[in-house]
């Protein structure tokens, strides 16, 4: 018996973009893993050589994060992302040729981690904005939402399949299969035959300047009602979720004694449910509202946070508590993400797409910060629960942003997209 695909599972471009957009972003979270388990076990690094080589992954996409959006707008998509595929592979697989040659230093690691991850902030901003052109206005919620339950399951996948790694092939060794991956990313990308749509180019057009293009992608945001309350929603969720990422291992482990393997088998419901979220992004039957159910999303993933302060301890009682904030939280966190990303999507002109993801993204990173810098104040003041509660009432904050916002009026993302810049 043969089964008649339909939708995008027939859709040829977008099953070669998901399978590119997949194996990147297990080359990513691999990646990374792969470089801290080679600090760790081939250079001996200690705490100081893992915070700046933490710190590698993440200032330099911060910085990069405007300027990114701009380079994105004004450049093919594909190859932007087929080249950046093949450059972090070629960069990864210095790693292991130098440690062949017993040549490797950890300044090595810093530079291929500065680089790196610039490029996967390019790949993520330039897939986000190439998305729209390959499945169109009509298929946008259901790709989005299958990208994100493999961004999930490369998420709950990628710890374990790098420790395998390293283990059975050294982590050297490992990053030479990493490399491998992102050429694969790069062969799959290149069977992507869809066009994108641009703009004709005005003839008093102004020549380009980086300055004013990034600046033409903020006040994009700032001036339109939706993308502006997304915006607001991002920054108190980001500020929230970081604050919460930092103290809940202190909590759950230092303060209530739970150990490291029930967490991890309790957190990899999380994996699961999280698809059911997808599932349920992608069947509009399901709810019929759009704008509402963005605002129940929101607050639900706030409410099942409170999960965590609130379990009692090692117990029957405190783990059904956890494995409750994962039922609640990750399909919910699922849901709005694929929404808000589809929305920004469809009412972003196409030549705004990757100003506007870089503007997102790039704020989002700065609450982040300050979120980080809240969660040690108030593991120093109000403790690691109280750490948490406050975590969670700045997460519920998102939900009251889209509340009183043009979101909640929507019914369904809009089925027309703006090409015309």
């Amino acid at each position: 018996m043969r089964f008649r695909r339909t939708g995008l599972w027939a859709h040829h471009d977008f099953l070669n973009l998901w399978a590119g957009q997949t194996v990147s972003v297990f080359g990513t979270l691999v990646g990374m893993l792969a470089l801290q388990f080679t600090a760790v076990l081939w250079l001996d690094a200690g705490a100081i050589e893992l915070a700046i080589l933490s710190l590698c992954g993440i200032v330099p996409p911060f910085v990069a994060g405007p300027f990114a959006g701009v380079w994105v707008d004004r450049v093919a998509r594909r190859p932007l992302l087929i080249g950046a595929d093949i450059g972090r592979a070629a960069l990864l697989a210095t790693v292991p040729i130098a440690a062949v040659f017993d040549v490797l230093v950890i300044e090595q690691l810093y530079a291929v981690l500065v680089v790196t991850s610039t490029l996967s902030l390019l790949f993520t901003i330039g897939y986000e904005a190439y998305l729209p052109s390959v499945v169109g206005p009509k298929h946008l919620v259901e790709g989005n939402a299958k990208m994100s339950a493999s961004f999930s399951l490369a998420e709950i996948g990628s710890f374990g399949i790098a420790g395998w790694m390293v283990q059975l092939l050294t982590a050297p060794g490992a990053i030479v299969l990493d490399a491998v991956s992102f050429v694969w990313s790069a062969k799959f990308l290149a069977r992507v035959k869809a066009d994108e749509t641009r703009a004709p180019t005005e003839a008093h057009a102004p020549p380009p300047n980086i300055w004013r293009e990034v600046s033409e992608g903020i006040r994009t945001v700032a001036g339109n009602g939706v993308l502006r309350a997304l915006l607001i929603a991002n920054m108190f969720t980001e500020a929230g979720s970081k604050m919460i990422s930092v103290l809940y291992l202190l909590y759950l482990v230092d303060v209530l004694g739970f150990s490291a393997g029930v967490l991890g088998m309790i957190f990899a419901v999380g994996g699961a449910t999280s698809l059911a979220g997808a599932w349920v992004a992608a069947r509009p039957d399901v709810y019929r509202r759009l704008g509402p159910a963005m605002v129940v999303a929101a607050l639900m993933r706030a409410a099942g946070t409170l999960f965590m302060p609130l379990t009692p301890g090692v117990s029957t009682l405190g783990a059904s508590s956890l494995v409750a904030n994962q039922l609640v939280t990750d399909p919910s966190w699922m849901f709005y993400e694929i929404h808000e990303v589809s929305l920004r999507q469809s009412i972003s002109a196409e030549a705004m797409r990757g100003r506007v993801a870089a503007t997102m993204r790039f704020t989002g990173f700065a609450a982040a910060l300050v979120g980080t810098g809240i969660a040690a104040l108030a593991g120093e003041t109000i403790g690691a629960r109280g750490g948490l509660f406050l975590g969670a009432a700045l997460m519920a904050i998102s939900g009251v942003a889209i509340l009183f916002s043009p979101v909640v009026k929507l019914k369904r993302e809009p089925v027309v997209v703006d090409v015309s810049g």
